[in-house]
């Protein structure tokens, strides 16, 4: 019997803090290693996953070079950044899956309607393949619509990272979308799977 477990988790505002980009009025992923920084107490969320025995899986649309917002060499110098922070407290990733893809873009190479960008499954689905995961057992944790719905689509238990408010509510509502957690950040949803895993 599968018992393997796993929590895949979003990267940028889960992970990592969104940047203000004042020119476009929004708040977005990092275009740049310079930009890329932990968001406080995401190292020892991380470690308590891994004390109770869960795989650490990023799961990641970064559509930022089919966006034309940063090479592909930025993009690994990124994820080069987030590893050595890591690496540092002794925690990392037991795997990244990323779709680089948009529909949109520009570049031949990265427009594409592929099954791998969320809330399409492909990257979980790779991933329960590789780790022999059993996904009722497993937590998918982000902040992203996209994030719920393919939690959802997978019967995958989730927790939603954010503020609860009238928009979101109504959002949760118009695509049937019921988190077992909404926590203000890594550390309390890593709380409350550490409560879950317990009682389990």
């Amino acid at each position: 019997m599968i018992k393997n477990k796993a929590i895949f988790l979003d990267r940028d505002g889960v992970i990592n803090d969104l940047v203000y980009y004042p020119e476009e009025g929004l708040l977005d992923s990092p275009n740049s290693a310079k930009q890329f920084s932990l968001i406080p107490r995401v190292i020892e969320s991380l470690k308590i996953f891994k004390k109770l025995g869960y795989f650490l899986i990023l799961i990641s649309n970064q559509p930022g070079i089919a966006k034309e917002k940063y090479t592909y060499d930025e993009f690994l110098r990124i994820k080069n950044k987030m590893e050595s922070l890591l690496n540092a407290s002794d925690v990392n990733f037991d795997d990244q899956f990323y779709c680089l893809h948009h529909p949109q873009s520009k570049i031949n190479n990265y427009k594409l309607k592929c099954d791998c960008r969320k809330p399409n499954t492909k990257l979980v689905l790779d991933a329960i393949e590789k780790f022999e995961l059993d996904i009722k057992n497993c937590f998918y944790v982000g902040d992203g619509l996209v994030d719920l719905q393919l939690a959802k689509s997978l019967n995958c238990k989730s927790v939603y990272i954010g503020n609860l408010n009238s928009t979101i509510s109504n959002l949760f509502l118009g695509k049937n979308l019921t988190p077992n957690f909404i926590a203000h950040d890594l550390f309390e949803a890593a709380q409350f799977i550490e409560s879950k895993t317990k009682l389990s």
